[in-house]
């Protein structure tokens, strides 16, 4: 809670930082704030804020999963003094609106209660609406802004409906007397309704097929550090929120939803990687590579072991990085190039190596090259569902397979050209030279030694 309120409170200085100098601060004011916050989560939670337990629990997993997003969006904030330079008059919202968004996760790593969860999901989304139309002279961008409203509109709407089903047939918001409900009615009709609703309305939020259609656009139209916010820090907020309902409030009809989420991976591995094999734009593949991470992800919820949680953890986190590596690339090539076709990329290496390899590093990641972070994410999820569902892994191997192929023509066009088509006088910011060390250290330290996570993150 006391997380929660620093990064509310920060949100709120930033935003009204834009008075002076065009909201010139508004970033370092975020960092400060993100960092403060940071330290604060490691501390045990103040003794205040007990009377709120039934409604937002600071638990060791809420804890763990805070870190991660706040060292995630505290990576993107770093970033984004050259992103934003063109956004002069409203960078202090930008700034601000991520702060409100991350409060939303925040909340969503807690919820006790049906409302919470509802909270949750609405401070995560608005604030996002708005920024996915932030380049209000682009088309694009307004276009992904409409889409994401409207469908997420229709996603909130799934999901009220749902909790009032829930609320119907059990008499209470609380996460605990509902799942003794569903323990001891396993085939309430009106119960089982309303959690195939909430589970179609929070696979909309994390973008598993068939709900995945609006992030290809909304992905390609936003301006670039958006779309990794929502890549990254959505996606783990989104992911949490989904396992906590599923495996606390939801645990007693598991039969009754596992078979049909199971179905959205079957549809989401298969479709997100043959269409990312078919972009032409960077882009929109890595918005294909987003769907096709929730589908592995996805795999946390068969063969549930004492593991789970932090196997979702660490692949979150080894995602979330990968996330900033390479849009960390792509914001530096779409400044320079107005555009994000794998030929706006060639020859990247030859003028900005370090870039180029923290790019690279990341996609072999998130295809599940070994010594990186993302293979021992994916070895862990995959041998854990392994005891559940064998089905669904081999698909999830052909998958990743598959993305090797999408993610090797931008890699290639990035190394394997004679000459480069960036001037040399366009350096890249020290800022991101240092992300990028961080990014890729993290990255191969983490594929080494995967218990370090576990004692960075205080478990």
């Amino acid at each position: 809670m006391s997380v929660l309120i620093i990064v509310f409170l920060t949100a709120v200085v930033a935003l009204f930082s834009g008075v002076f100098e065009q909201g010139k601060f508004a970033r370092y004011i975020g960092i400060l704030g993100l960092i403060i916050a940071l330290c604060v989560s490691f501390m045990p939670e103040c003794a205040f804020f007990e009377q709120y337990r039934h409604m937002y629990d600071y638990t060791a997993n809420t804890a763990l999963f805070t870190k991660i997003s706040i060292v995630t969006t505290l990576l993107l904030f770093f970033l984004g003094g050259f992103a934003f330079s063109n956004h002069r008059s409203h960078q202090s919202e930008l700034y601000a609106l991520m702060l409100f968004a991350l409060c939303g996760g925040i909340i969503l790593f807690g919820f006790q209660n049906m409302v919470t969860l509802f909270l949750g999901v609405e401070i995560l989304s608005i604030p996002l609406y708005v920024m996915a139309g932030a380049n209000k002279t682009d088309l694009r961008s307004n276009e992904a802004s409409i889409k994401y409203f409207l469908m997420g509109a229709f996603a909130t709407g799934f999901l009220l409906f749902g909790i009032a089903f829930i609320y119907g047939s059990v008499g209470s918001f609380d996460l605990y007397k509902i799942h003794d409900f569903g323990t001891s009615n396993p085939k309430d009709v009106m119960f089982i309704l309303g959690v195939l609703l909430i589970l179609c309305a929070l696979a909309f939020k994390v973008a598993l097929a068939p709900f995945h259609m609006w992030s290809p656009d909304v992905y390609y139209g936003s301006p670039s550090l958006i779309t990794a916010f929502m890549a990254s820090v959505v996606k783990i907020s989104g992911f949490f929120a989904l396992f906590r309902l599923m495996t606390i409030g939801f645990a007693g009809v598991t039969h009754e939803w596992i078979n049909v989420l199971g179905v959205f991976l079957i549809i989401t591995l298969l479709l997100a990687n043959v269409m990312g094999l078919a972009q032409t734009n960077a882009k929109r593949m890595l918005a294909y590579s987003s769907v096709s991470h929730a589908g592995y992800i996805g795999l946390v919820f068969f063969g549930m072991t004492s593991l789970s949680t932090y196997n979702l953890a660490f692949y979150l986190f080894a995602y979330a990085l990968s996330t900033v590596g390479v849009f960390m690339c792509l914001i530096y090539v779409e400044k320079l190039k107005r555009e994000t076709s794998f030929g706006a990329f060639k020859g990247l290496a030859k003028t900005e190596p370090l870039l180029a390899t923290a790019a690279a590093i990341s996609m072999l990641s998130m295809a599940g090259v070994p010594l990186t972070a993302g293979f021992m994410g994916k070895f862990a999820l995959f041998s854990q569902a392994m005891n559940g569902a064998a089905f669904l892994v081999l698909i999830a191997v052909l998958g990743s397979a598959v993305s090797i192929a999408y993610y090797l023509r931008l890699i290639i066009a990035m190394f394997f050209f004679k000459e480069s088509s960036f001037k040399s006088s366009e350096k890249v910011t020290l800022t991101y030279n240092i992300v990028a060390v961080v990014v890729i250290a993290s990255i191969i330290v983490l594929g080494v030694f995967p218990d370090l996570f576990a004692r960075q993150f205080g478990l």
